[in-house]
């Protein structure tokens, strides 16, 4: 898996921490600490998503569009990352005539599809507002 979920975790927990403020790409970019380019490729597809709204120009920015109280970390995943834990290549060779070689690869993807089921359900039972609170909570161990 790429780091794409965590980013546009960390940027919709940030944008759930400031409702109804504007941050724009350099902002969230500084808080996440990767580069602007990179949150506007993410915070594109979070916006097709749904998830978030822009504004263009001076004073431009992005706004959380979803409730943060409803929102699932499934949900953020699914637009994401799905199939993510997957690798694009996998062991053996169908058309060998060792059971082991030909049969790898069809037995690799059903594990990888059952864990992307079980990762699923987990995730639903996290939502983005559980996420800030538990990221607040840490403060108060400090």
């Amino acid at each position: 898996m790429n780091s794409d979920f965590v980013i546009a975790l960390h940027s919709l927990v940030l944008l759930a921490n400031l409702p109804n403020q504007m941050a724009n790409s350099e902002s969230i970019a500084e808080n996440v600490c990767t580069n602007p380019t990179r949150i506007r490729k993410i915070m594109s597809i979070l916006r097709k998503s749904g998830y978030v709204k822009t504004k263009e120009g001076i004073g431009g920015g992005y706004v959380l569009s979803c409730n943060p109280e409803k929102t699932t970390l499934s949900q953020i995943y699914q637009a994401m990352a799905t199939g993510s834990l997957k690798p694009s290549w996998c062991t053996g060779d169908p058309d060998q005539a060792c059971v082991i070689s030909s049969n790898t690869q069809v037995v690799m993807d059903e594990i990888f599809t059952e864990a992307e089921m079980h990762l699923h359900s987990y995730l639903n039972q996290i939502t983005i507002s559980s996420v800030l609170d538990r990221i607040k909570s840490c403060e108060l161990k400090e």
